[in-house]
């Protein structure tokens, strides 16, 4: 059992229900059932969101990103050797989809907000749980929510043909001080989030795993710096154990499930924030710092 034992912080709610069992749980049920009292408040954060987003350009036409090989490493060796590295993909439906997405960034930071043990950390801490784990909890969000989208494909012209075309190259660009900001994310990592996505449906998992796997992700204990870093990994422990127990439990007949969720965790790891931030926020945003957003949104500062 997670105690506080040896940080700054202190929990009044862990000496009643320290284990992260009853928070985390607790948390996705105020979640749940406070929606419909609370979605006054969830509008006014969504207009906060909207007053800090920018409006951007986005490109829609026809959609790609079939499936693909399940890990990220392999979806990346397959791209180094066909030279689709400079394959990159854009949303077809951006305003459609970067509104879900916001909603998802709305609840899943509602849902950290109501984490007991998550509140009763230093703020530095929280601040670093928050950097590191907004853009994973945000994508179990949309397995979640059961978000999907489709993008079309846009591809980075090639050193031959930005010679015939007369278009600069980057290092021409960065010596003339000048910065390009490439359209799109690579279709590597879009088929990673995709990947993500469908191996969490085919699963099935339930409110509660998804509410345990949300701890297992938040409570990050490889961040340098953590002051209550002890605290922490037990939090993370608590979460996984949790998590198999539950398992063990319910789905007895599948002895296989806890290793497929945390498959599920491993890929989801994989995912990079900048994709995230660069997929679902930037075509509305633009060049604003998506950390900037959460902290306003988070703290409201």
């Amino acid at each position: 059992m997670a105690t506080l034992e040896g940080c700054r912080c202190r929990s009044a709610s862990a000496r009643n229900n320290s284990s992260i069992l009853y928070s985390i749980l607790k948390s996705d049920s105020l979640v749940t059932a406070e929606e419909p009292q609370q979605h006054q408040q969830q509008h006014s954060q969504h207009q906060t969101l909207q007053h800090l987003l920018l409006k951007g350009s986005s490109s829609s036409c026809s959609s790609s990103s079939s499936s693909g090989p399940g890990s990220l490493q392999e979806l990346r060796q397959q791209a180094c050797s066909c030279g689709s590295t400079r394959r990159r993909g854009v949303l077809r439906s951006p305003q459609v989809t970067c509104k879900a997405a916001s909603a998802v960034l709305v609840k899943t930071l509602r849902f950290v907000k109501n984490v007991p043990c998550f509140r009763e950390l230093p703020e530095d801490d929280q601040l670093m749980l928050i950097r590191s784990g907004w853009a994973p909890l945000l994508v179990l969000g949309l397995a979640q929510d059961r978000v999907d989208f489709e993008t079309t494909e846009t591809v980075e012209p090639s050193m031959l043909q930005r010679i015939l075309t007369g278009v600069p190259d980057r290092q021409s660009e960065i010596l003339a001080g000048q910065t390009r900001v490439a359209v799109g994310v690579s279709v590597v990592d879009i088929e990673a989030i995709k990947a993500f996505l469908k191996k969490c449906w085919s699963v099935d998992i339930s409110t509660k795993e998804y509410a345990y796997l949300k701890g297992a992700v938040l409570f990050n204990p490889d961040l340098e710096g953590l002051r209550c870093l002890h605290y922490i990994q037990a939090l993370r422990r608590e979460a996984h154990q949790a998590l198999n127990e539950h398992v063990r439990l319910i789905h007895r007949d599948d002895s296989m499930r806890f290793a497929k969720l945390l498959i599920a965790l491993s890929m989801l790891r994989a995912i990079s924030p900048l994709v995230v931030a660069q997929l679902f926020f930037r075509p509305v945003i633009g060049t604003v710092n998506i950390e900037e957003v959460l902290m306003e949104m988070f703290y409201g500062k």
